[in-house]
């Protein structure tokens, strides 16, 4: 190498640069104004300081100044590119390319002459030039130079971690306990990026996608449930070099409610291209269009968490919610298993003589005056829900409490049609019986919802028959029989409340004509180890009423929050490789939490 080729190279590297500008004209009145100005000055005046005054001129004395714009001019570059995509109108695709291309080639170029002009060298390249040693400094000169000297390095270092996390690596902080026992609120792990394809910011430029995932990776990938939008990305670009520059201590990155965003998420890929899923009771199945027959995925019983209180002693001591205590899980199982023992044929002869039952106490009820038709509406069989009153305050509504129990028991005893609502509520399904095709999860919620019914019309029955014999409210909780059901009761009503964490529909769900679907090539599907207490791709973040079965059409109803979607393998940024913090779980993680 001699002066005249890195001359050269120097205005090769302007050059690159100044076409780079030329991709950030914006002619809209936004933000992106400012992209074309900011990197043509810095360019010029880089080209001023080399090209001219280094290397026409030979002023050996700006050789610093022009190192240290070589040194920024990748950076400038950068702020530029992602200020003409922060306005409100994008860029083509074809655009984007062009400009990451020139900003390779300028950067590429300026780390070449950084080389080349490094003290050690530069003497070789300019005759009678020496490096010129450090002058001793003292008093407020010394303390402002030293300071500015420590801003140039702490802004150098930002700007060259925020181009190892968009291409490389990234240090991650564990927010939440969805991936319990696995990793724990604070745990840090490295994330490996490259082979994932990272992007430039605010666009599909980047490195291909080498990595085709494998079900138990473990990924870090951004949040679906938000906007993949322009002013997203720039919220979340924006909100990486803040968290950055303030050594992780200020969060920008935050919602409409002013919440910080769950973005991005760590879950686990627990579904892979062209499977159909489905869980039920905790146990996930799959099938392919090889072989339409749901089977177990045993592999991931080994990461599930479904009880922490059964978590090893050395992680247990840093969960900080456990979602269900051994009384609670207990209980759950037995439902479960009340559940698959459940006689439909038996609960229909019962349904029926309860409507019976019924007709004959409602007919003869002393001291209950008519007052008109019934209009119950779905919300009436809510199983769950808070209500407001309207002095203040909140109750629970559930259909299998006592409150809500007792004053539906009124209702139809005050209704004129109460006794054909009710028989038509409790044996309208057993006209038909669906076949379900080995669908566990249509099957089972229609035997809960069977379960249900039996058990409120055996309460309401009951009630009336307390009432009948001028048995006080008050004094209920002494009758056996009733105690029996509202035991029942409570059991079912604490299994509603987990019903869409420890279940989840076929998944993607069977087209009109039932027929199934599969995961797309280059999709995945994620789930939180910590199942009880992980809002991921299950779930959606709104809420809403829906039946428990479609398979009758006086079926209970609940809120629910399911939802699945699967995630397209553009949106994974790398996997955990490894977690450093704290020293003593270090290692690579998998299934070292159980």
């Amino acid at each position: 190498m001699n002066r005249k080729k890195l001359s050269v190279l120097s205005a090769a590297c302007v050059c690159a640069a100044a076409l780079f500008c030329l991709t950030t004209v914006s002619f809209h009145a936004d933000i992106s104004l400012a992209a074309f100005p900011l990197g043509l000055a810095f360019t010029a005046v880089t080209a001023f300081f080399g090209v001219r005054r280094v290397f026409r001129a030979r002023v050996t004395a700006c050789i610093p100044v022009f190192r240290e714009l070589l040194q920024y001019l990748p950076y400038v570059l950068l702020i530029a590119f992602v200020l003409r995509r922060a306005g409100a109108s994008g860029t083509p695709t074809v655009l984007d390319a062009v400009s990451v291309l020139c900003w390779i080639a300028a950067s590429a170029l300026a780390v070449i002459v950084l080389h080349y002009l490094s003290p050690k060298r530069v003497e070789s390249y300019f005759d009678g030039y020496t490096v010129p040693p450090k002058p001793k400094r003292t008093g407020l000169r010394w303390f402002a130079l030293e300071t500015v000297s420590w801003i140039d390095a702490l802004v150098q270092a930002v700007f060259m971690v925020l181009l190892l996390n968009i291409f490389i690596v990234q240090l991650y902080e564990i927010p939440s306990e969805s991936m319990v026992p696995e990793f724990l609120i604070k745990d840090r792990v490295v994330v490996f990026k490259t082979l994932s394809g990272p992007k430039f910011p605010l666009s599909d430029i980047g490195l291909p996608c080498l990595k085709d995932y494998r079900r138990g990776d473990i990924v870090v990938f951004r949040n679906p449930h938000y906007a993949d939008d322009r002013e997203n990305e720039l919220k979340t670009f924006v909100g990486q070099l803040v968290y950055m520059i303030s050594l992780t201590k200020v969060n920008v990155n935050r919602d409409a409610d002013g919440n910080p965003k769950a973005d991005p998420l760590v879950k686990r890929v627990t579904g892979v291209p062209g499977e159909q899923l489905m869980m039920q009771d905790g146990i996930l199945y799959h099938r392919t269009k090889a072989d339409d027959t749901f089977s177990a995925v045993t592999d991931d019983a080994t990461w599930a968490a479904w009880n922490l209180n059964e978590t090893k002693a050395s992680v247990k001591k840093g969960i900080e919610q456990f979602p269900l205590t051994p009384g609670d899980y207990d209980m759950m199982l037995d439902c479960e298993q009340q559940r698959r023992d459940f006689d439909i044929a038996a609960a229909a002869v019962e349904c029926k003589s309860l409507s019976a039952r019924f007709r004959v106490l409602g007919a003869s009820f002393p001291g209950i005056e008519k007052t008109g038709a019934a209009a119950f509406s779905p919300n009436d069989m809510l199983m769950f829900t808070i209500v407001q009153t309207p002095f203040g305050g909140y109750y629970e509504h559930n259909l299998l409490t006592d409150r809500v129990s007792l004053a539906m028991t009124y209702r139809l005893l005050q209704a004129t049609d109460g006794a054909d609502w009710f028989a038509h509520f409790m044996t309208d399904w057993t006209d038909t019986q669906p076949d379900f095709a080995g669908d566990r999860y249509a099957e089972a919620n229609y035997t809960l919802n069977l379960m249900i019914k039996l058990t409120f019309g055996r309460i309401v029955v009951r009630n009336m028959e307390l009432l009948q014999a001028e048995v006080q409210p008050s004094q209920w909780g002494g009758d056996e029989r009733r105690s029996s059901y509202a035991a029942q009761a409570q059991m079912l009503s604490s299994y509603m409340l987990l019903l869409d964490r420890r279940n989840m529909p076929a998944f993607p769900p069977n087209d009109a004509e039932g027929d199934a679907q599969y995961i797309p090539d280059h999709c995945y599907f994620m789930m939180g180890d910590n199942r009880f207490n992980s809002l991921d791709m299950r779930h959606s973040y709104d809420e809403w009423i829906t039946p428990l079965t479609p398979h009758d059409a006086y079926s209970v109803t609940y809120y629910t929050n399911i939802q699945p979607q699967y995630v397209p393998r553009g949106r994974i940024l790398g996997t955990t490789a490894y977690r450093f913090w704290p020293l003593s779980r270090a290692g690579v993680p998998g299934h070292t939490g159980k």
